[in-house]
Parts: C-alpha cells; sequence; structure tokens
C-alpha cells in the first residue's frame, strides 16, 4: 500500500545541548500505524556526522552545496572501514 501524503505528519526533534537532530515521519498506512527516520544528524568534534539519510536528492551533497567542506562530513552510515573510501571525511 502507498503511503498518502495527508496520513503523515512530518516531526523534528533537535537536542541542541548534544547535538542529535532528526526527521521523523508518523502516521498511517491503511490500518497500521507507521513511524521512521528521515533523516539523523549529530555533530561531533565540529563536523557533521550523517547516521542516515532517506532522503531522495542526499544530504551531504547538499550540505557540499551549501559550503561544508567534505571533510566536515562523515558518512556514519558506513561502517568505519569504509569511509575511507568514499570522498567524505573518515
Amino acid at each position: 500500500m502507498l503511503r498518502k501524503y495527508e496520513e503523515y505528519e512530518v516531526q523534528t526533534i533537535f537536542d541542541e545541548q548534544q547535538d542529535h537532530y532528526q526527521l521523523l515521519y508518523v502516521g498511517w498506512r491503511g490500518n497500521k500505524r507507521d513511524f521512521g527516520c528521515i533523516l539523523h544528524l549529530d555533530i561531533k568534534d565540529g563536523k557533521i556526522w550523517i547516521q542516515h539519510d532517506g532522503t531522495e536528492i542526499g544530504i551531504p551533497n547538499q550540505l557540499v552545496e551549501m559550503g561544508v567542506p567534505k571533510q566536515d562530513i562523515i558518512l556514519a552510515f558506513h561502517e568505519p572501514y569504509i569511509r575511507q573510501f568514499t570522498e567524505f571525511g573518515s
């Protein structure tokens, strides 16, 4: 069953003290509750750690377009060994 936009709410969770940021969807798919993470970012040691990117546009490239250096973007959804082979920070 496809998701209908009007059955969903997008929520943001900002923990500015510990620098955790999430974008979530909450709603119903037919008669079943549906919930999930769209985007999860953390800021650690001055770098942006992308824990989850469920967007179509790709948040890492959007951040680069906004002027964030690639070495300051960590693709945390990849295991640490793999990160060295990406064009982003490790």
